[in-house]
């Protein structure tokens, strides 16, 4: 029985790991207790027969103030997307770039078929609306629902559903952009203001450079936690820990169960296909919309095209992106994306080699309105009780990181009181 640190920290994902970051800069220690075999939560990378394997599609969006403020991007040796996109659109492939970063790109995507040259120059006002004030004001603007607000912007329902729902629904995993319309423009502010990115070794690296700077043994993996007591937690083995502070930091309907909530947050869930291929069939680190409207495939990428580490030497990773868990099981679900493929790329895809599926129950939390300002949300439950995650908050690593970081803050200053 017991526990050597000031603080307990349940979970060792992103928002987990920054709060434990804040505590030992403030020379308090903590424990972090992960069920699974290792840090990161829904941000890991599995290596897969020489292929690096994100648990589902994801990206470090570098203007995250947050995420520069933590990491050494630098180390992370960070490999940027093409700033566009390339969209399946009526049978055919056109590349919608960004005009601030491609100017002759984004001049010659005026005269695609995806949205009217008007839509093209609402995506200006777009830009510069997001842009403008600081991240607390952005918050506190008029909320509606993403889709409304791009209807109350004037783009017409072909860019809506050609670009955005692919685009933003992807990044909230939420096709019918009901989506909170402060997160959809902090995200679009996000993707203005830097590079998508990918770091040389997978995802995952992002939390393992962030454990690496904590004391050893700060992090103890296939540790559940059962229940949480007045004075510390029960671990599933029967353990008891003693602390004078413990921080919940999973994802939320696990937190739900250790506060003992009947009511669990509602989840947005995602499904990743992954393929071996020889070569791609474009060249160019390109993330591809479905602007169809129909299919299972959201998007797809091949990640190895912006990173290249992302597969072993003459081989090419494949990553499809579907939103929702469909019901079909692996194999099924293989062959279908599958069949889409080679509608779009032709009877190589035949070739391919699937490698792993990923379904993704809790990939994100939902994001309705209304959201709130991240930043302003009280970190502590009760007496010696503290909470963090996306699910408080607002979704994306940028707002998990920050979380974690006031909860450690919230933690330091009840323990000083």
């Amino acid at each position: 029985m017991g526990s050597n640190a000031d603080v307990l920290i349940i979970g060792g994902g992103l928002a987990g790991l920054c709060c434990a970051l804040r505590l030992h800069q403030s020379g308090i220690s903590s424990q972090i207790l992960e069920a699974s075999d290792g840090v990161g939560g829904r941000v890991r990378t599995d290596k897969v027969e020489g292929f690096l394997l994100d648990r589902g599609f994801q990206v470090l969006l570098t203007a995250y103030p947050e995420a520069r403020r933590v990491l050494d991007y630098d180390a992370l040796n960070l490999r940027p997307f093409y700033p566009g996109a390339l969209i399946r659109y009526k049978k055919r492939f056109y590349r919608f770039a960004d005009p601030w970063h491609h100017p002759i790109d984004g001049l010659l995507g005026i005269f695609t078929p995806v949205g009217s040259f008007t839509d093209k120059l609402r995506v200006r006002k777009l830009r510069s609306h997001v842009l403008t004030g600081s991240l607390s004001d952005l918050y506190n603007r008029p909320e509606t629902t993403t889709l409304q607000a791009l209807r109350n912007l004037g783009f017409s329902e072909n860019m809506i559903d050609s670009f955005f729902k692919p685009f933003i629904g992807g990044v909230f995993f939420d096709p019918t952009l009901g989506v909170s319309s402060r997160m959809f423009e902090f995200g679009f502010r996000m993707f203005s203001m830097g590079d998508t990115a990918l770091p040389s070794g997978g995802m995952g690296a992002i939390p393992e450079q962030a454990a690496a700077r904590l004391p050893a043994g700060s992090v103890r993996t296939e540790a559940r936690v059962e229940s949480i007591q007045e004075d510390g937690v029960i671990l599933k083995s029967g353990e008891k820990m003693k602390a004078h502070a413990v921080v919940v930091a999973t994802e939320g309907p696990e937190a739900a169960r250790l506060h003992g909530d009947q009511e669990r947050p509602a989840s947005r869930s995602v499904t990743c296909v992954y393929f071996a291929a020889d070569e791609p069939p474009f060249s160019g680190p390109l993330l591809v919309l479905n602007g169809e409207g129909k299919g299972l495939i959201n998007s797809l990428c091949f990640p190895s095209s912006v990173a290249p580490n992302y597969a072993p030497k003459g081989k090419s990773l494949v990553s499809v992106t579907i939103i929702g868990n469909p019901s079909q099981d692996d194999q099924q679900l293989e062959s279908a994306v599958r069949a889409e493929l080679k509608e779009w790329f032709g009877p190589s895809v035949k070739g391919w080699r699937y490698l792993r599926i990923y379904r993704i129950p809790h990939a994100l939390p939902m994001q309705v309105p209304p959201v709130s300002d991240p930043a302003l949300r009280p970190a502590q439950i009760r007496l010696n009780l503290f909470a963090c995650g996306e699910y408080r908050n607002a979704a994306s690593i940028q707002w998990a990181m920050v979380s974690g970081r006031q909860a450690g803050e919230a933690v330091i200053d009840w323990l000083q009181r």
